[in-house]
């Protein structure tokens, strides 16, 4: 399986996009061709550029029909009629149906009255039905994103004036990670916006996955605070599941009961800590103390913080960031003399029995919890060989 990260630290926009898919490999004269039978009246070109030193390409759509208003079924029909392939066609459509929910709720209308202002120029149409186009071609299955940078401000739409995000990218964004550095412009565009949320399976660090291209699609400004690029990273996922960054989260506390520490472990495993321990020390004036270490997920950071503040008696924690490496592993099942017991098996062969599994034999078969261990062991190196 291939696939992609948009990796948007400078926010993201439909031509950033076509132009980083390129740039990383998609059939450049393939795509024109598709684009071709959306029969807009565009012409297409792809220039290669530098952004603060970075060689990257910018896609560019030239027509003058760029203004014209459209409604949703009218790009619907457009896409439709193109010798785009099934998925693309799909994916595109699904974009745009996005762009329409978002537009209709903003403005207090039914999704069939919307009028695609910007979104629905001729440019954002190729952008949208390019990106879809080119992720086509370099058969990209699977798309993930960091959190997107949305830049901060104002932007001029036929709306007036209006703060970044814009309310339509706002609303797209809804639940997403976002964050604003840099200048004071609009990075994030409503086609980006609804290019990510609706392709992306997930939002946070890079996956674990094996790099075989790199792209990178420019923005039109050129900033002198960091390169006006998006970086796709293409490649296959190397089978780990854990996230290879982490939140860590740390406390020192000295108040607090055996009980309520031994609860808030209990807490924090059950809303989705990857592991916690309980550590005894020395404080400050010579009083034993305990440090409660969490290691998260980046995104669960901000609900393991409110868990560890509600069940302990802390007034403050410590969170940074780490690297965890992990190795690609699957379960299989062996069956021993008092049942079937679950085996963890890594990718350089090395495995151990589920304890969760072993333990619950022995306690209800009266079995010494060594005897299940070694039981399981064995089976797996009987089947294995």
């Amino acid at each position: 399986m291939k696939i992609c990260y948009l990796d948007a630290f400078s926010g993201i926009s439909g031509d950033m996009t076509v132009g980083a898919l390129v740039d990383a490999g998609a059939d450049a004269p393939a795509l024109v061709r598709v684009l071709d039978t959306l029969h807009t009246g565009a012409s297409f070109r792809f220039e290669r550029t530098k952004r603060r030193g970075i060689a990257a390409t910018k896609f560019h759509v030239d027509s003058g029909d760029s203004k014209n208003h459209r409604h949703l079924h009218d790009i619907l029909e457009l896409i439709a009629g193109s010798a785009m392939s099934a998925t693309a066609k799909e994916n595109a459509g699904a974009v745009f149906q996005q762009l329409g929910k978002a537009e209709a709720k903003v403005h207090g209308i039914p999704v069939e009255s919307v009028h695609f202002h910007e979104v629905g120029a001729v440019d954002s149409i190729c952008d949208i039905a390019g990106a879809c186009a080119a992720l086509d071609l370099l058969g990209v299955e699977t798309i993930h994103s960091s959190p997107l940078n949305v830049g901060s401000g104002t932007v001029k739409t036929e709306h007036g004036v209006l703060p970044v995000p814009a309310p339509a990218t706002a609303e797209l964004l809804t639940g997403r990670p976002i964050y604003s550095r840099g200048p004071c412009v609009e990075l994030t565009t409503p086609t980006g916006a609804a290019i990510a949320t609706t392709l992306a399976v997930g939002f946070g660090p890079l996956p674990p996955m094996r790099i075989t291209t790199t792209g990178y699609g420019a923005g039109t400004k050129d900033f002198s605070e960091h390169a006006n690029v998006l970086r796709v990273l293409i490649g296959q996922p190397t089978g780990a599941e854990e996230a290879t960054t982490v939140a860590v989260l740390e406390a020192n506390i000295d108040d607090a009961s055996g009980q309520v520490l031994g609860y808030a472990m209990d807490r924090l495993l059950e809303a989705g800590a990857l592991d916690v321990t309980l550590e005894s020390l020395l404080m400050k004036k010579n009083r034993p103390g305990t440090l409660i270490r969490v290691i998260a997920k980046p995104e669960d950071r901000e609900l393991l913080a409110g868990l560890i503040f509600a069940e302990t008696t802390t007034l403050g924690l410590r969170t940074y960031s780490a690297e965890r490496r992990v190795k690609a592993r699957h379960i299989t099942e062996v069956t021993t003399p008092h049942g079937k017991v679950r085996i963890k098996v890594s990718e350089d062969g090395s495995f151990a029995p589920e304890y969760e599994d072993c333990r619950k034999i022995a306690s209800e078969q009266r079995v010494p919890l060594k005897d299940i261990l070694a039981e399981a062991s064995l089976a797996y190196l009987k089947t294995s060989r």
